[in-house]
Parts: C-alpha cells; sequence; structure tokens
C-alpha cells in the first residue's frame, strides 16, 4: 500500500472535519497552505511576528511625497513607542513587531538623477534580508513583512515599470496623498528615471530604482522561500520587493502569502504581474503591514478552524446518507 502524501493526508483531515467538503472555502485552502510549508499534517499554531522594514529615499527631493523625509524617522519613533496602525494590530492578534532600520536619515540617492545605490550595495541588502530571514526562522513560525519610507511608493512605482514595461501613468499613485498634479508630477520623474536607467536586469534595476527597504525585504523573501519560512506580504512596496525576488528567482513566492489589495493605483498591476491573488480587499493604502496582520489572523484562524474541529467520528456525527 502506497504511504499516503502530505498534502493527501491534509485533504483527509479537512475531509474528516464536521462539515461539507469545501464548505470553508478560502479558509480550508489557507490552512492546508500553511500545513505544506510547514511539512506537518497538524502544526502547531505559529509563533507570529512583523518585520518593519524603514529607510529614506533621496528622491523625495524631486517633490514627489506629500509629506517630507523627515516624517520616516517620526513613524518609526511611533512604532516603537506602541503608537502606529500596525502596532494596535500587532497588540489585537498577538504579533511581536521588529522594526528593522535600513536606512532611516541615510536615504538612496536622487534615482531621477544618478542610481539610487551601487550593485554591491543592492547585493548587500540581499544578503542582510537572507540572514534577518534566517535569525527568523528561529524566532517565529510566521512572519509578514511592513514598511516605512517616504518617497517608497515613487520606488515602488518606477520598479514596476521597470519590470513589466507599463508606463508609470498605470503605475503611480497618490501615495501620501498627492493631487492629480502631484500624481501628472510623480509620474514624469519615474519616466525620467526609467530613461535614466535602461538595464532591466532585476539587479540592477533594484540598484538603480530600488529603496535600502526593498532591497533588505527583497533578500528576506528569497531567503524565506528556501528555508520553509511562511511570509505574509503587506501591500504595494512590499510587494514591490515581491516582484523583484520574483524576477531573481522564480520560486521566490513559494512561501508567500499575499494579504490584501491595495488602493494604491500599481498595487493591482502589481499582484497581475505576481500572478497573485490576495484574500483581502478592504480599499487600504497604509503600508507599515496593516493589511499583513489582517492577513496573519486569518491564517491563524483557518488553523484553529482546520486543527479545533471536532471530526465525525470524535463528534458522532453521521458523514452522509449511504
Amino acid at each position: 500500500m502506497e504511504a499516503v502524501s502530505l498534502s493527501e493526508a491534509i485533504e483527509q483531515r479537512l475531509n474528516s472535519l464536521t462539515k461539507p467538503p469545501g464548505s470553508l472555502g478560502e479558509l480550508e485552502r489557507l490552512a492546508a497552505r500553511y500545513c505544506l510549508i510547514a511539512c506537518q499534517v497538524q502544526p502547531p499554531l505559529p509563533r507570529k511576528g512583523m518585520y518593519l522594514f524603514c529607510a529614506d529615499h533621496g528622491v523625495v527631493a524631486e517633490g514627489v511625497s506629500a509629506y517630507p523625509s523627515a516624517v520616516t524617522a517620526q513613524m518609526v519613533a511611533n512604532f516603537e513607542r506602541g503608537g502606529a496602525a500596525v502596532n494596535v494590530l500587532c497588540r489585537q492578534f498577538q504579533i511581536e513587531p521588529v522594526i528593522v532600520d535600513c536606512g532611516v536619515g541615510q536615504p538612496t540617492a536622487n534615482f531621477a538623477l544618478e542610481p539610487a545605490m551601487t550593485l554591491e550595495k543592492a547585493r548587500e541588502l540581499l544578503k542582510k534580508g537572507r540572514m534577518l530571514a534566517h535569525s527568523a526562522k528561529q524566532r517565529f513560525d510566521l512572519v509578514g513583512l511592513g514598511e516605512m519610507g517616504i518617497g517608497n511608493t515613487t520606488s515602488a512605482a518606477a520598479l514596476l515599470s521597470a519590470l513589466t514595461g507599463a508606463d508609470a501613468a498605470l503605475t503611480v499613485g497618490a501615495g501620501t496623498g498627492l493631487d492629480d498634479a502631484g500624481m501628472q508630477h510623480k509620474a514624469a520623474v519615474v519616466r525620467r528615471a526609467l530613461a535614466l536607467h535602461p538595464d532591466r536586469d532585476p539587479l540592477a534595476v533594484l540598484a538603480a530604482l530600488g529603496g535600502f527597504e526593498i532591497g533588505t525585504m527583497t533578500g528576506f523573501i528569497l531567503a524565506a522561500a528556501e528555508i520553509g519560512l511562511p511570509v505574509v506580504v503587506d501591500g504595494f512596496i512590499t510587494s514591490a520587493a515581491s516582484l523583484v525576488a520574483l524576477r531573481l528567482n522564480p520560486k521566490a513566492l513559494d512561501t508567500a502569502f499575499f494579504s490584501h489589495r491595495s488602493a494604491e493605483k500599481g498595487h493591482a498591476r502589481m499582484l497581475e504581474a505576481l500572478g497573485a491573488t490576495p484574500a483581502l480587499d478592504l480599499g487600504m493604502r497604509l503600508g507599515e503591514g496593516s493589511g499583513a496582520a489582517l492577513m496573519i489572523n486569518l491564517i491563524e484562524t483557518s488553523l484553529r478552524v482546520y486543527l479545533e474541529m471536532a471530526t465525525f467520528a470524535e463528534a458522532g456525527v453521521a458523514e452522509k446518507l449511504n
């Protein structure tokens, strides 16, 4: 008799629970995927972390944000005090926040004038992100990815345009609150940068147009897939890191869950390029891991149902009519 595969054993467990098969829809699929990544039919409930990658962007000098660069450091201080939306959500869902300073107060170069960083720096960021993922694997079983960096929606839009060929008019959004004129100016800055940096090799694109936090997240995502660490992608910025990772390694998203469809203009196109279908669509565009925190709770909820529901045999309930 052939041994039952892991996926078959998980399906058998799901179908043995006191419900019609498949009746919990996406909750069943989330639980099954988490178990497959964990390589266990009945894994323990996860230890949960939220990594907040923070950095400044030199392109802010082009007037692409409604807020000054100083807000990055101010929001990091707010994270540390526990006063941001992501802190509230992490407390609610018992997720431990981890703040990662990737370059707060030390911005990238202005990529509208020169590459945001050198190729050597981009490689260094990937290495740093990889090391963080290995460290996270020792502490957590499920990790959300959030970010903070004034100007980083401009970087994410530029990365999306460079890696997909989409015009900036389709990738640039309001970010922290630009009006139509501001978005038109932001798109013009992105077009200028794309013309200035024509190399479309993924690492070269990251170096030319990326941010220090985006590069570090990219390395984290790459390593997470290799070591079997489930990661929850937040919104537009973390999706940009995911897209770079995917172009560097087709298997980079093997352990990634996509949390929500951001209201930021380019995110739907970004998700399409990633081949990703997020679980939530709440009109959010805050970033900082807010959508990822909600998704972590949804994954844990799916696992609780999967692990804690009685089976038909345990409950003494007939499975179906003969």
